[in-house]
């Protein structure tokens, strides 16, 4: 198999890392991505000192490095994109899984906070792939992977903003998918399910502690169990190197939704 090389943003923890674990364990070389610093925001995001704990527990699986990048601003990526090309000469896959949510009623949510969650969760993937575009065209074997969600396909109340990103996101895939194609670049994204990350267990099921999740997960799910970060990396390997799957969001949520 020739050596690919996969960046990864939002990849200092949960669902990232999990990411860029399976990749290095499938052969391929990894530039880790996330927050230089960590915003104030209604849960810990990643930043440098859990940026640096994921590069020394991945470094013994392969070729592995770390960059900073805030996925809102157009000259982070353009600076992430320049450290990826640096280290390993090359671009052919985008994990596009920068995301952040907040959750409340219409009435009160604020415009700040919906901004926010719409400039990471669909202003990040199209800046990350915008940017990325020209190395993509380069490669023989060009792949965009980004993380959606299930709520992107069914909405919650008082998660309005978070869902509409979501389904945004689904769109977004779709488009680049079509667009990109003469290219020879596929575009996909993963649906997880309920992950036990900071998203969850600090402020969506926030207090209720690891045996509620665990507990809510085996009545809600119909495989009985929450996703995991190594499930969606297992899903984001297959969907990089399926040479005839594009367009797609492929729900990895233990049957908890289907369609």
């Amino acid at each position: 198999m020739v050596k690919r090389t996969v960046l990864v943003t939002g990849a200092a923890r949960g669902i990232g890392k999990g990411i860029a674990d399976a990749f290095l364990r499938a052969g391929h070389r990894v530039m880790i991505a996330d927050l230089g610093t960590s915003p104030d925001w209604n849960y810990d995001l990643g930043g440098d000192h859990a940026l640096s704990e994921t590069l020394d527990d991945l470094s013994s699986l392969g070729e592995v490095d770390s960059v900073d990048v805030d996925v809102t601003q157009v000259t982070s990526c353009q600076r992430a994109i320049q450290k990826t090309l640096d280290t390993f000469g090359q671009i052919d896959v985008l994990i596009n899984n920068a995301g952040i949510v907040d959750s409340g009623p219409i009435e009160s949510f604020s415009e700040a906070t919906w901004d926010r969650i719409f400039a990471v969760n669909v202003k990040g993937i199209f800046l990350m792939s915008k940017t990325a575009l020209p190395q993509l065209k380069a490669s023989s074997d060009a792949a965009i992977v980004s993380t959606a969600s299930i709520a992107g396909k069914r909405g919650s109340a008082n998660l309005a903003a978070y869902c509409a990103s979501k389904f945004a996101a689904v769109g977004l895939t779709q488009s680049m998918a079509q667009e990109f194609a003469p290219f020879g670049i596929r575009v996909n994204a993963i649906c997880p399910g309920v992950v036990g990350t900071a998203m969850w267990l600090d402020h969506l099921m926030a207090n209720q502690g690891a045996a509620a999740f665990d507990n809510r997960m085996a009545d809600m799910m119909p495989l009985g169990r929450p996703q995991t970060a190594a499930d969606m990396g297992q899903a984001a390997v297959y969907l990089a190197t399926a040479p005839n799957v594009t367009g797609i969001s492929l729900n990895v949520a233990g049957g908890f939704e289907m369609n």
